[in-house]
């Protein structure tokens, strides 16, 4: 290991991302090391980190390295890996721009949750191909306290239980994960969103990010949320014929999701990248082993 390593700093409506480029997957990075990078007192501070590393480098995406030159090794502010991060894959595809690999116009990520199409606009939003979502059968509730809620299950590369509610608040402070049954439903945790209505076609989220707590925003969230309340308002685009766009606030902005009739989903948003500099290697490692 180098004594200092390149970092930048990003964000996908303040979904914030420590980003540490790494294309011959030559930096060790284990869970204590990613956690603490993401920690926002002792560390860099992130809901989670983007590893960017070249497909053909990585074991668990070499099988796309003949299509997808860029793999996201994407990892919860917990240092545990996770799937798919939508806003993360539009600050990726960000830095993909800022360091030259890649110009205005569409390009493809190579993620655990699949290839994704990204395309970065002139007027700075990036759009991203999110691919379908899969709905599991069964009925799913989540609870905050002494209220509980039907959710509608859907699974965006990673799972989600989306609950609407009259009022945000009562999602209480999400600092743990709300509790979901049946436990079956979710064997490796889930993403949890909380949603009110705004107006037609227009809603508003909290969330609670497996891994992560309450983040700012989650952009697989924000698509989970668009295919549920599509179906609830009976605007299913397989069977209207018709895209459905919902405009979603998260906290820290908002997203536009339009799902297609042939269940292609699709999200609008910013990514900003904030800062660079370099980690203390020596740092990192004491970090690591405390």
């Amino acid at each position: 290991m180098s004594t200092r390593i390149a970092f930048l700093k990003g964000h996908g409506t303040e979904n914030d991302f420590v980003i540490v480029p790494d294309p011959e997957n030559a930096i060790d990075l284990p869970p204590a090391a990613v956690a603490a990078l993401c920690d926002r007192r002792a560390g860099i501070g992130g809901d989670g980190l983007l590893h960017v590393v070249r497909s053909a480098a990585h074991p668990e995406a070499t099988g796309m390295a003949a299509e997808v030159e860029w793999f996201m090794d994407y990892r919860n502010g917990d240092g545990s890996v996770a799937e798919m991060c939508g806003n993360g894959v539009r600050v990726f595809a960000r830095y993909l721009q800022r360091a030259g690999h890649v110009t205005e116009g569409d390009l493809a990520v190579a993620t655990r949750g699949g290839v994704k199409t990204v395309h970065i606009a002139k007027d700075g939003d990036v759009t991203v191909s999110m691919g379908r979502a899969v709905l599991p059968e069964g009925d799913v509730t989540v609870s905050v306290g002494e209220r509980s809620w039907p959710a509608r299950n859907v699974n965006m590369g990673n799972p989600h239980a989306v609950a609407f509610v009259d009022d945000l608040a009562h999602a209480g402070d999400l600092l743990s994960p709300p509790p979901f049954s049946p436990a079956t439903a979710y064997p490796d945790g889930v993403n949890v969103e909380f949603v009110v209505d705004r107006g037609p076609g227009h809603v508003a989220l909290r969330v609670h990010e497996r891994g992560s707590g309450e983040t700012r925003s989650c952009g697989t969230g924000a698509c989970a949320v668009a295919v549920a309340a599509a179906r609830r308002d009976g605007a299913d685009p397989k069977t209207t014929g018709a895209p459905a766009t919902y405009t979603v606030d998260v906290p820290g902005g908002t997203l536009v999701i339009t799902e297609r009739p042939d269940g292609e989903i699709e999200m609008t948003g910013p990514a900003v990248i904030v800062a660079e500099g370099e980690i203390d290697a020596d740092w990192l490692e004491a970090a690591t082993s405390a």
